[in-house]
């Protein structure tokens, strides 16, 4: 039946998404870049709601959500943040020339950047053999990961905060975010998903607190609302997982 394979078309479209904003990343057009990352979260939010509506799951629907959320959240943001780092410390969207080679201090600021695709594809790993995530999460979820370091590039080249713009994007506080963020992914940290069981209040007062409070933030802070938005997860997970205990 042709509904089945529907899910893991709209899978294949969050790869598509993902590996060509791969290419602009690498051309340095961060923002071009984001908005398919944004576009993949789209596919990857839609795969899944499509799965359970048409009830069309499948391992190999599994298998590939977790290889295309490796390439466009755990691949592209790691890029990104290479490319914000290499800026930081060059001050410009490239490497010292051949006669010029970064030092090994530089090296390895550089190499840090890629411990965001190491520990999301140890986050996408452990979902899919972990029988606890099943209605919600434990660790940050790698979109909402790439959604935080996406928000960065359009702070560098959108911001217009220039002292906050320029804390963010210090190679300290790179480097900072890259390595909490990175524990953040395979961390025990219960999170809540997205995923409404009904319409009641009742049953999705955390959702709709959410929902709510991230147009309050886009509205009020625009650009610098979507990481924001990201820290208001962490911490609405948190506080709830505390009220609970």
């Amino acid at each position: 039946m042709i509904k089945k394979h529907i899910p893991n078309f709209l899978t294949s479209l969050n790869v598509l998404c993902g590996s060509i904003a791969v290419v602009f990343i690498l051309k340095g057009a961060l923002t071009t870049a984001v908005i398919l990352i944004l576009l993949a979260a789209i596919f990857d939010f839609l795969d899944g709601m499509t799965a359970r509506l048409l009830k069309a799951y499948s391992p190999l629907g599994k298998e590939l959500d977790s290889l295309a959320d490796m390439i466009s959240f755990g691949l592209a943001p790691g890029l990104i943040m290479f490319k914000l780092l290499e800026t930081s410390l060059f001050k410009e969207n490239v490497l010292p020339d051949l006669q010029s080679n970064p030092t090994l201090t530089e090296t390895l600021i550089l190499g840090a950047a890629f411990l965001i695709p190491i520990f999301s594809a140890l986050r996408l790993a452990k979902f899919n053999v972990d029988a606890r995530q099943t209605s919600s999460f434990i660790g940050l979820p790698t979109p909402a990961n790439a959604l935080f370091i996406s928000s960065l590039a359009l702070i560098q080249e959108h911001g217009t905060i220039p002292g906050i713009d320029q804390l963010l994007l210090s190679t300290p506080v790179l480097l900072f975010i890259t390595f909490l963020f990175s524990f953040l992914l395979i961390a025990e940290i219960p999170m809540f998903s997205l995923k409404f069981k009904n319409l009641s209040w009742k049953n999705n007062r955390i959702q709709y607190i959410f929902m709510i409070c991230s147009v309050l933030l886009i509205a009020t802070l625009q650009l610098y609302g979507i990481s924001t938005i990201v820290l208001l997860f962490i911490g609405i997970s948190v506080i709830s997982e505390l009220t609970k205990k």
